[in-house]
């Protein structure tokens, strides 16, 4: 089956918030073919679809904090509280959409959400078996755990310095 747009460009738009990866309603509006009004009008004609879990607002503080991340925000001075959908809210939210695209791109946002399922998984279970093996060794190894350690941690996102020089 062709993809409609690569796993890698739906990865850059889930984020971790409160512990879950989400996806903002705009992102995913944008992926399902729609704009986010339309999405969000769907979503509140079937608000009994969408619990707590399923989908929430972030607060000023979080949108900032998220705004932070990026260079130039995409968002251009929104009006509307922000939303953010778990793998299931996405999920709901083609079906309320009820397009194609919408569906066709839902199976591969649960795609991207099983893939990064899977690396967290992997992940665990390396940092599991390279305790296992620090418990084995004697402290003289202690080194070389701590630099496999490093280059397991994921890399600090690159800031630039903003303003003047």
């Amino acid at each position: 089956m062709k993809s409609l747009i690569p796993l890698e460009r739906i990865e850059q738009s889930i984020y971790l918030i409160r512990g879950q990866k989400v996806m903002i309603d705009s992102d995913l509006a944008k992926l399902y073919g729609t704009q986010t009004r339309v999405l969000m009008q769907a979503v509140k004609r079937n608000n009994d679809r969408f619990p707590k879990d399923f989908m929430f607002q972030l607060t000023e503080k979080e949108v900032i904090n998220l705004k932070s991340q990026f260079v130039t925000s995409s968002w251009g001075g929104r009006r509307k509280p922000t939303y953010v959908f778990t793998e299931h809210g996405a999920l709901m939210a083609a079906n309320v959409l009820n397009s194609k695209r919408a569906v066709q791109m839902s199976i591969q946002i649960v795609r991207t959400f099983a893939k990064l399922r899977q690396l967290l998984f992997t992940h665990a279970d390396l940092a599991r078996k390279l305790n296992d093996l620090e418990q084995k060794y004697d402290k003289q190894f202690k080194i070389v755990f701590d630099a496999i350690r490093q280059l397991m941690m994921p890399p600090e996102p690159e800031r630039k310095p903003i303003g003047f020089k």
